[in-house]
């Protein structure tokens, strides 16, 4: 990052670049497909076909949403939680079984500050549970839901999210990311493209259905996300 300063009168004025680096964003194919049988298809009461596209959907997208936080950039894209060019460790936990509400606001203090205005919180189910049940000195719970309708549960005023696919809470996970996830870039090449396969499976009477996407994802700017690792 560039930095500006200060200059006497009729001073030079010193030169400062920012530093870019080229980012490559490729294209991995995801595909799915089944098998009907020609009776079933025929005597579905209902459209099952549509059934089938939705179902595609889910599966590409359950995907998708594991590959854009854990994928390992091999054969699939680079997620938020990868070594080489994710998030940044923000914080290590103390333990390698729990999670402190200090060392929760150690990982927002940990985000520079213009990344905060747009930042959200992520994490699984199992971790939303484990700060539930942080209590204080009194008995009391120190993380209270929204129980209004429509807002989002919140901590430190920023907005909690929740994902099966972040890792739970075990010996040097990541398991708390708070960061501008608008930084994740995502390339989708083409539509998602779905294909009836009338002839290919006829000599056992079954149509077939695939559907296949090509996409690749990135986190352009690392310093966006920070995560709280457990201890190792």
């Amino acid at each position: 990052k560039g930095t500006a300063s200060w200059v006497e009168e009729e001073g030079s004025i010193p030169e400062s670049d920012d530093a870019f680096a080229q980012v490559s964003i490729g294209a991995f194919k995801l595909a799915t497909m089944l098998k009907i049988s020609e009776e079933l298809l025929n005597d579905s009461v209902f459209n099952l076909e549509s059934y089938i596209a939705r179902e595609f959907a889910r599966r590409i997208g359950a995907a998708e949403e594991t590959a854009f936080i854990t994928g390992n950039g091999s054969g699939k894209p680079a997620g938020i939680l990868h070594t080489t060019g994710g998030a940044q460790v923000g914080v290590t936990a103390a333990s390698a079984t729990a999670i402190s509400m200090d060392e929760v606001m150690d990982l927002f203090y940990s985000l520079k500050t213009p990344y905060r205005r747009n930042a959200v919180f992520l994490m699984n189910d199992a971790t939303v549970k484990v700060l539930r049940k942080l209590k204080d000195g009194s008995g009391q719970y120190l993380w209270q839901p929204s129980v209004q309708a429509g807002q989002p549960d919140t901590i430190l005023n920023r907005p909690v999210k929740t994902t099966s696919a972040m890792p739970t809470v075990e010996a040097g996970a990541k398991v708390l990311a708070f960061g501008d996830f608008s930084y994740y870039w995502i390339a989708d090449r083409q539509g998602r493209s779905f294909q009836r396969l009338n002839e290919l499976y006829a000599v056992t009477g079954q149509v077939g259905f695939r559907a296949t996407q090509r996409v690749d994802g990135k986190l352009v700017l690392p310093e966006s996300i920070k995560v709280l690792q457990m201890k190792a």
